[in-house]
Order: C-alpha cells, then structure tokens, then sequence
C-alpha cells in the first residue's frame, strides 16, 4: 500500500486517495479534497511516527511486550531492539516491567527516551526492572498477563514459555493482533516474523488498517 504525507497540511493519503483522520484513527474518503503536490511517499513507519509526534493529535498506542525471564542473548539484544524502536515511533509499550525480555525492552525504550509501563504481578512498585517508566503495582499475580493481553492494541511475543504462551492466548482470545519473534510458540492466529524491521513494520500497517 502506497502511502503519501502532505506535512504542511497534517495530512496522510492512501494509494486509494483516501486520507487518514488522526482524531478518529479511521480512513475517510477525501470527496472534492485532492492531496497537495508537495506531499512525500513515507513508509508505514514514518506515517506512525508522524501520527504520534506531529499530527497533532497524538495517541500513544499501548503495545504489549511478554517474553521469558530465561531469554537467550539473542532474545534479548531482539527485545531492546525493539523497545528502542518502539520508544522512536512514539508508541508506549506496555509489559511484565520484571527481568528478562521485560528488563530488555524497557532499556530499548528508555535509550531512547520513550514511555514503558510495566504492570507488575506483586505489590511492591519497587520489585520492577530498573528501566520501567512507570511501575504499577497490581497485586493480581499472574493474572495480570490477561491485563497486558486486553489493554495492548497489539502484542508482540519474544521468546516464550508457559507465561508468554498464556499472555499470547488471551491476545487471541481479546482479538488482539499477535505478532512472534524469536522463539516465542505457534499459536493459531499468531503472525511470525523474521526481525525486529520486520515486527516493526507489520505492527504499523497493523496500526494503519493497512493489512
């Protein structure tokens, strides 16, 4: 899908000729409005990253990160990969806020300079990974994976076992989009991709209804 942005009017076209509204997050068709001669061909990536940060109507989509405590190294360098590339679209990312895949992420997102939220099992805000933004404490124990499941709009699994498996089945389960990365498990309904561009780029057609 082509995508064209016209920045000095706040506005982003289709290759259909429809125009995005920010405010409702749909595509609407653009009637007698034509897109500017000055507008640009952006990826779906640079449209987000202009949707959160310039549009004017920013809304800071909260996309779920689960993964294992016990990830590997290449899971791990994976996960704050894709917390820095999260932080840089202006997306907050939401997780466990404990170690592991969670701990990663969270120190992608603060490198650069983005917003985590880390929704902790216990009761004790402090129990959270030194990177978390914002610790809260829910004092729901594991049930709180159905709490990152629901509230995500999108759901981006790192690795996995038991728990990552339970939070990537109540994403399907809430018809939330669940992409897979590394060894995170098969699920029906799960998308699995290659690298952090490929979970990056996937989550924002995802974002755009362009998929």
């Amino acid at each position: 899908m082509t995508l064209t942005l016209d920045r000095a009017n706040n506005r982003l076209y289709d290759g259909r000729g429809r125009r995005f509204l920010p405010g409702e997050r749909a595509w609407s068709e653009t009637g007698p409005e034509a897109p500017a001669a000055s507008v640009e061909p952006v990826s779906p990536q640079a449209a987000v990253a202009w949707l959160q940060r310039d549009s004017g109507q920013p809304l800071k989509a909260p996309v779920g990160v689960v993964g294992p405590r016990a990830a590997s190294t290449d899971e791990l360098e994976m996960a704050e990969a894709l917390g820095a590339g999260l932080a840089d679209l202006g997306l907050t990312v939401l997780c466990g806020g404990r170690e592991g895949v969670m701990e990663a992420v969270c120190r992608g997102v603060a490198r650069t300079g983005g917003l985590s939220v880390g929704l902790l099992p216990d009761d004790d805000w402090a129990a959270a990974n030194p990177f978390v933004t914002l610790p809260l404490a829910t004092g729901l124990g594991v049930a709180r994976n159905a709490v990152i499941a629901r509230a995500a709009v999108c759901l981006l699994a790192v690795g996995g076992g038991y728990g990552t498996t339970s939070e990537m089945a109540f994403a399907l389960q809430f018809a939330r989009p669940v992409f897979a990365l590394g060894d995170a498990p098969d699920l029906p309904g799960v998308v699995r991709l290659g690298s952090v561009g490929d979970a990056l780029t996937a989550l924002c057609e995802r974002l755009l209804d362009l998929s």
